[in-house]
């Protein structure tokens, strides 16, 4: 073979693999020279960090750091920012002036239900993280790639996978991997509100989280695939104490899902593949679906995914004050109480998800929106066949600077636009604890045996 037909022939096998690629859906990591943006133009996380042109977004300055003097871990994370007052309120009258800012799901709420409305108030970018996740982040961005169709990763450990997302499904695995806080529980409660009004405790009960993505004594080389350990037991009401779901939630096929229940009346532990996915979620009484919950769970391989882009939006945020007033006061009919959910503008990835060839979902679109600063999710919208408006979500956002972190996953729920019900999950108003910091938690509390032991409790 002559030197130009071997060079012919590598360049077509390079060429063929790179083809290859691109039809799987793999991404590359960065070049050295974009990830260095991450220590000028970018925060350590990939978000911009100035400031917007008009002023009513303001550069990252760091993030808050420093719990509030005389907090104790555990306690219910004060309103740190007391005194402020809305700048600006929207509601059915005024939203098409602001429009561009409000999501779908939103603006669908103000003109079903005309006394709900957004309070705006001033912006704090309050999202910040251990030095640690900045470090791996900055290691990731040149080694992490996404593989298996972009439906899993590889390279990643223990910082945002992907702080320079090239598409949708990098997006979407920083979400699925965002800094929460590493090991913790909490008291949760979930309730619905029906069409009629009337307010009831759905489930109750202990969450507990291992992020074992940011295992301290972790590494890339270490790491098993497992991102995330999840375990709830239910205590209330009565009919449901004792029940218990265990979910393992891996980056790749590799590391495959794991998910077992314990149901007390039949008294043993069992595989529960149908928790996922749009099966009606039995925590919050079927009015959400299991992969809506904590914003997102379980696998997501029935949709393609879209990076749209970053645009400015009105989200909720800082919410530490909703997580503290009364049950009556914040579940009302129809929606939240405008009055106690605080939101502010930012800026957020748009990620478009719509229903892959050969796949059934009752949701076959959806939108969400990714807070820049944290890679959480704050608001998604879902579409029906018929392509009307079915479902919004959300997540309040608690600041925990104890931590550092802001948290998407302990106060979120949604509204099913066409019973006109919707659901608070994860919710610890009134209760003596909220989300607690733990040491590391063994893996043998996640485990399919741990479950029957719980529930007899």
């Amino acid at each position: 073979m002559t030197q130009f037909a071997h060079n012919t022939l590598l360049a077509a096998a390079l060429l063929a693999a790179a083809l290859l690629a691109a039809a799987m859906g793999a991404q590359a990591a960065v070049s050295a020279d974009e990830a260095a943006k991450l220590k000028t133009t970018l925060t350590p996380v990939g978000a911009e960090k100035a400031g917007n042109k008009d002023g009513t977004i303001p550069a990252w300055d760091g993030g808050l750091t420093k719990a509030t003097p005389g907090y104790k871990n555990g306690d219910a994370r004060p309103d740190l920012f007391p005194g402020e007052k809305p700048t600006l309120s929207i509601n059915a009258k005024n939203m098409a002036q602001y429009a561009d800012k409000l999501s779908d799901g939103v603006q669908a709420l103000m003109k079903k239900y005309p006394d709900f409305r957004i309070d705006v108030y001033p912006t704090h970018r309050t999202a910040a993280a251990p030095q640690a996740v900045y470090d791996n982040t900055f290691k990731n961005a040149t080694r992490a790639k996404t593989i298996e169709g972009g439906y899993g990763m590889e390279g990643a450990f223990g910082g945002v996978p992907f702080p320079i997302p090239k598409d949708g499904y990098e997006a979407i695995w920083n979400q699925r991997t965002a800094w929460r806080g590493g090991n913790y529980t909490m008291p949760a409660q979930v309730f619905v509100v029906t069409a009629d009004g009337r307010r009831a405790l759905a489930s109750g009960g202990i969450q507990t989280i291992r992020q074992s993505f940011y295992d301290k004594d972790g590494s890339l080389e270490k790491f098993d695939g497992y991102y995330q350990l999840g375990k709830f037991v239910a205590n209330a009401p009565g009919s449901k104490a004792g029940e218990a779901i265990l979910a393992l939630d891996g980056v790749s096929d590799a590391a495959p899902r794991g998910l077992w229940q314990y149901l007390v009346g039949q008294r043993r532990v069992r595989k529960a593949p149908s928790v996922a996915y749009d099966t009606p979620d039995s925590v919050t009484s079927g009015i959400g679906l299991f992969d809506e919950a904590f914003t997102l769970f379980g696998p997501i391989d029935k949709h393609e995914l879209k990076l749209v882009g970053k645009k400015e939006m009105y989200i909720p945020y800082n919410n530490n004050r909703a997580a503290t007033v009364k049950v009556e006061e914040l579940v009302t009919p129809n929606t939240l109480n405008p009055a106690h959910v605080r939101w502010e503008l930012h800026r957020v990835w748009e990620v478009e998800a719509t229903l892959a060839a050969g796949k059934r979902h009752v949701v076959p679109k959806r939108k969400y929106y990714i807070d820049e600063d944290s890679w959480q999710t704050v608001l998604f919208d879902g579409w029906d066949a018929k392509g009307q408006l079915w479902r919004t979500n959300y997540a309040l956002m608690l600041t925990a600077p104890d931590i550092p972190a802001v948290n998407n996953s302990v106060f979120w729920g949604g509204y099913d636009m066409q019973n006109s019900s919707y659901y608070l999950n994860m919710a610890s108003n009134e209760m003596p604890k909220q989300i607690e910091i733990l040491p590391p938690i063994p893996r043998n509390f996640f485990s399919a045996e741990s479950l029957s032991s719980e529930g007899a409790r």
